[in-house]
């Protein structure tokens, strides 16, 4: 039904008359922690339109990109959404963290605006009942269930300690990933949070040699991932 949905919206809105230009939005972090992230999912769009724009556009329309940073932050994603929704955008690519699209969605719904998120993996973006939201990636479900049915085939009465970013992305992966090894039989040692932007990782350390991790799995934004090396460091000189 979605797909119904998306394809009657968007031929709505390329059928608009009196439209010289056709406004896209895309809404990412382009500074903040997962800037080189954004920067990398921003310049493929920029190709994407300029390559449909070199071959006519669409039914004539040159497509024509927004482009708002949200530094990953809630706060700034929704601002964002309301500018690119006063800008008069039809669709938005964005955001890139679940932290973002999430509440950054429901503007774009309340305006009649599609959003098509490249890397928001939490489930909730999707199942809220909301008619314009989709994604082209995998759902923390989903990348969950395959790292846990690894962890439960490969690591049987071994000691697993999880870790997430406390971000919607990373925490709800870890849950996902918990669910899977508790139902498979295999039960985690330590499940913490560490900050994004910490640099003191000395008391999660103290906890992984406490009880002996074989394995650490971590969920979370790539610039929070040195908690993994620091712990696997840690756990070798034990």
């Amino acid at each position: 039904m979605k797909k119904f949905l998306l394809a009657a919206t968007m031929l709505a809105a390329i059928s608009t008359p009196a439209l010289a230009d056709m406004t896209i939005g895309w809404g990412g972090p382009i500074t903040g922690g997962s800037a080189a992230v954004g920067e990398q999912n921003l310049n493929g769009v920029k190709q994407a339109i300029e390559d449909i724009n070199a071959a006519g556009g669409i039914l004539g329309e040159k497509l024509v990109l927004q482009v708002e940073d949200d530094a990953g932050d809630p706060k700034q994603a929704v601002s964002v959404a309301n500018r690119l929704a006063a800008a008069g955008a039809q669709f938005v690519i964005g955001h890139q963290n679940s932290g973002a699209s999430i509440p950054a969605s429901d503007v774009y719904a309340e305006n009649g605006m599609l959003q098509v998120t490249p890397a928001s993996t939490n489930p909730k973006f999707t199942e809220r009942g909301l008619w314009n939201t989709f994604r082209t990636c995998g759902r923390d479900d989903q990348q969950g269930t395959v790292a846990g049915n690894y962890l439960t085939k490969n690591f049987a009465g071994k000691n697993v300690f999880l870790v997430h970013d406390k971000t919607p992305y990373g925490q709800g992966l870890v849950e996902e990933v918990k669910k899977t090894i508790n139902a498979g039989g295999l039960t985690e040692v330590g499940f913490e949070g560490i900050t994004v932007g910490e640099k003191d990782y000395s008391a999660l350390i103290a906890k992984i040699k406490e009880t002996k991790a074989d394995v650490i799995y971590f969920g979370g934004v790539y610039t929070a991932s040195s908690c993994v090396s620091c712990a696997t460091r840690a756990t070798r000189s034990q």
